[in-house]
Parts: C-alpha cells; sequence; structure tokens
C-alpha cells in the first residue's frame, strides 16, 4: 500500500483513535512553518500575508497547475525566502511532519475534506470561505476541528471592526435591532460558452476534481468559473456574499433560522452559469424568543447603491467611473441603522437619519495574524474566525440555494438538523454520492448523514 493509500485510508476511518492533542511547534526559535493550498487567485492573498510576517516561513507550496506552483515559487523567492517543497497531491504534503499549519484557499468543494485530512494529520489550518461546499459538510468541519483538539479558523469574520460593529448593536447602539441586510451587487460578465478541451498541460485534473462527479474539462469547470457550476460551487451568495453573510449573521446575534425562502435566476446572459446571478433569499430567526430577518440579495449588473454602500468613484485621469458595486450590511433598529461597506461602519439615527457614532477600529490585526498568533497561544477564545462561527453562516448560504432549488420556503430543525416535512430538500444536504476516494468522513457521527 502506498503512502498515500494508506493516509487515505486513515483518515477515511471514523473509528480513528483521539490521539492527537495540541503541541509544541515542530521548528526551532518559534517559527510557524505553513503550507499554502491553491493560489490561483485567494491563494495569493496568503502567500502575501505570511511572507510579511517574523517567524513565519513558507515551508510548501501545493496546486494542482504545475504553472501556478512555478509562480507561486518565483513570489516567495523573489521575496528573498528559500524555496519551498512543492506538491500537486495534498495527501503527500500531509506526510510533512515539519509543516505546523495549512492555510487552504482552494476550490469551495475541496474545503472540508483537506480540512478534516489536515486535523488528522496533526495540522492546524486556515480554510477559506464558505467553510463547506453542503450542509453535511458545515457539521463534519467543527466535530472534526474538535475531536483532533486542532485551531481552525475560516477565512472571514475576523475584521476588527465586524466584531466593535457586534458589540455596538448588542449594546442598543441603535435600539432593538429586529433585521440585518447583506448586499453583493457585484458586476459579474457572463462567462460565455466554453468547449469541450484536453486538460492542459501540468494540470492533475483528477486530484482538482476530487469529490466531485468525472466531466470532461473546459475551461468554465475550471479557475474561478467553477463557482457557477453547481457540482463545485455555490453561486455568489457563497463566494462574495459568504463575507456578508457571515457579518449579517454574527452582528445579529444570531444562529440557526427556522425559516428559509429564496428566489432568483440567471437573467440576462445565456452561458454556462448554472447558479443564480440575481438572488433574493430571507431567513426568519427565533433566538431567545424573540423573532429577527435577515434578507440577503445578490445582483450581477447595473444597479444602485444604499445607505452610502458602493458610492461611486470619482472618474481618474478624465476616464469613466468605476462601475458601482454595493457590498456590505445594513442592520435596522428601533432608534436607527448601522451600515458597514470598506471603510468600517456607521450610523445614522432617528427618523432624520442623522449622522450618529461611527467606527473606531480599523481592519486591526487580519485574519492570518491572528491564525499564527492563535496557534502559537494554543488559546481558541482568541480567535477572531473560530470554524464554528464560520460553518454558522455557511449553513444560511446552502439553505438558501436549497430552497432556490426546490423553489419553494424550508422550515429548518436544528436539532434534528432536517428541513421538517421535507425529504427532498434535506436529502439535497448532502452529494448523493462522492467520488471516491474523496469521500468526506461521517465524523461528528450517527444521525448527520
Amino acid at each position: 500500500m502506498s503512502t498515500v493509500d494508506r493516509r487515505h485510508f486513515l483518515m477515511s476511518s471514523v473509528a480513528l483513535p483521539v490521539a492527537l492533542k495540541a503541541s509544541a511547534l515542530a521548528s526551532p526559535n518559534d517559527t510557524v512553518r505553513v503550507a499554502v493550498v491553491g493560489f490561483n487567485g485567494r491563494g495569493r492573498a496568503h502567500i502575501s500575508a505570511y511572507l510579511k510576517m517574523p517567524n513565519v516561513e513558507i515551508a510548501a507550496l501545493c496546486d494542482v497547475d504545475q504553472s501556478v506552483v512555478d509562480a507561486g515559487c518565483k513570489t516567495i523567492e523573489a521575496a528573498g525566502k528559500k524555496r519551498p517543497a512543492t506538491y500537486a497531491d495534498f495527501r503527500k504534503l500531509l506526510d510533512d511532519k515539519s509543516v505546523d499549519a495549512v492555510s487552504i484557499a482552494t476550490p469551495n468543494f475541496h474545503h472540508t475534506l483537506q480540512t478534516i485530512w489536515a486535523v488528522q494529520a496533526g495540522k492546524d489550518v486556515l480554510v477559506e470561505k464558505p467553510v463547506s461546499y453542503n450542509m453535511f459538510e458545515a457539521r463534519q468541519i467543527v466535530a472534526a476541528a474538535r475531536k483532533y483538539n486542532r485551531i481552525v479558523q475560516d477565512g472571514t469574520g475576523s475584521q476588527a471592526w465586524l466584531h466593535e460593529a457586534r458589540q455596538k448593536i448588542k449594546d442598543g447602539i441603535i435600539g432593538d435591532v429586529y433585521m440585518a441586510r447583506g448586499l453583493v451587487f457585484k458586476w459579474r460578465d457572463t462567462i460565455g460558452r466554453a468547449k469541450e478541451e484536453p486538460v492542459p498541460p501540468g494540470v492533475a485534473y483528477d486530484l482538482w476534481t476530487g469529490p466531485a462527479p468525472a466531466k470532461p474539462f473546459t475551461r468554465n469547470r475550471f479557475h474561478y468559473n467553477w463557482h457557477w457550476q453547481w457540482d463545485y460551487g455555490n453561486g455568489d451568495i457563497g463566494n462574495q456574499g459568504a463575507h456578508q453573510m457571515h457579518a449579517a449573521r454574527f452582528a445579529l446575534g444570531v444562529r440557526y433560522p427556522t425559516k428559509i425562502s429564496s428566489m432568483g435566476g440567471h437573467y440576462l446572459f445565456d452561458d454556462d452559469q448554472e447558479t443564480p446571478n440575481t438572488q433574493v433569499a430571507t431567513f426568519e430567526f427565533e433566538d431567545g424568543g424573540k423573532k429577527k430577518m435577515l434578507v440577503f440579495e445578490v445582483r450581477h449588473w447595473i444597479s444602485n447603491n444604499e445607505a452610502g454602500i458602493g458610492e461611486r468613484s470619482a472618474p481618474v485621469g478624465g476616464g469613466t467611473a468605476e462601475p458601482m458595486q454595493s457590498i456590505g450590511n445594513i442592520w435596522y433598529g428601533s432608534k436607527g441603522y448601522l451600515a458597514t461597506g470598506a471603510g468600517g461602519w456607521r450610523t445614522l439615527m432617528g427618523p432624520d437619519q442623522a449622522p450618529g457614532p461611527k467606527s473606531e477600529a480599523g481592519a486591526g490585526v487580519g485574519g492570518f495574524a491572528n491564525f499564527i498568533d492563535v496557534v502559537r497561544s494554543r488559546k481558541r477564545e482568541d480567535q477572531l474566525a473560530e470554524i464554528e462561527e464560520g460553518a454558522l453562516s455557511t449553513v444560511l448560504i446552502h439553505l438558501a440555494n436549497i430552497s432556490y432549488r426546490t423553489g419553494r420556503t424550508l422550515q429548518f430543525d436544528p436539532v434534528s438538523y432536517t428541513c421538517k416535512g421535507d425529504p427532498e430538500a434535506t436529502a439535497m444536504f448532502t452529494r448523493q454520492q462522492y467520488r471516491a476516494p474523496f469521500t468526506v468522513p461521517n465524523v461528528a457521527g450517527p444521525g448527520t448523514e
């Protein structure tokens, strides 16, 4: 049995004993050795962040595209650092016992499985949003973090101003808060239609496909455009929207919704996109006996701005202004509302919407730095974006998409983790079949299939 096959056998077994405990760093001088996994897009920010940190070494890079690996190595060497070890197969990377942590920016449908494999191998993990591809995986990623006692951090929700806004809302700055909104009015042009073609040289397409159904290669099933295919992505509500969904839920102070309704469609374009480019989702919560509402909107083309979020930028050098993109959140209370955009939060108070208090905290310590700090300290309570919070927000994304795809309102029961009276919707909590050997194990145990 090869090393990779043996590792997969061990990692897929839910009977694996809990033998891993928080331990000292493998490297001397308090240096954290990190492996960055997947960096054609968002992962480049991971590399950039770690390069700037003292006593952090990018020890390895992993990507299924050799051209991406080569570009990543050049970036690291250009920064005066030594060339890292490189891998195409994530499982082989996990055999390196000198790696303390992995930083995952692969496509959504790899996030949970790679995190589970990593914590089983004794690594800490920072995993990009959304932390799961479906409802089943949202439970498994948290269960694995707890079972194997590793630090696991979500890739969104660490901004200091968001935590400040949440506390201000809790303290009553805008009164009795009854609703939150998430806005993702982001320009997304057509992806066109892509023909089937041979897999590009240097691409390990079977590894890229992972747990998804095997399909012929096209450019719209690969770099970035996988976001808009149901086999791999969750649409823009789970892409850009994952940030705003988390902020909306987190600052509203709620956990699971009881009622979910979503509708929309793929408007204007005739192309390969399967996910909606325009979507409205509503969620009702009954936390603490009080009903609260969350409304989420995705628009892909010409749109307005709201609450000062996404105000048009001025033309530069006599050119045209940038397209208006309103991306942020609004919370509504009995005394006013609080809005967040790129520059923190601000309030508008009373019926006249008079300017009120605004954010004092800036971005603060970034999510990458916070992750490294907690890898060293082992104090989970210091995490700004702990995995359970990320999983709670991801559940909203999946429920909205299930409501959209079934065309009906869902009644969610968080105790049984089912949609009450709707076996079809509940069946959509997981894949019909995971493609072996890339099967997400049921770490949480019976009743969470």
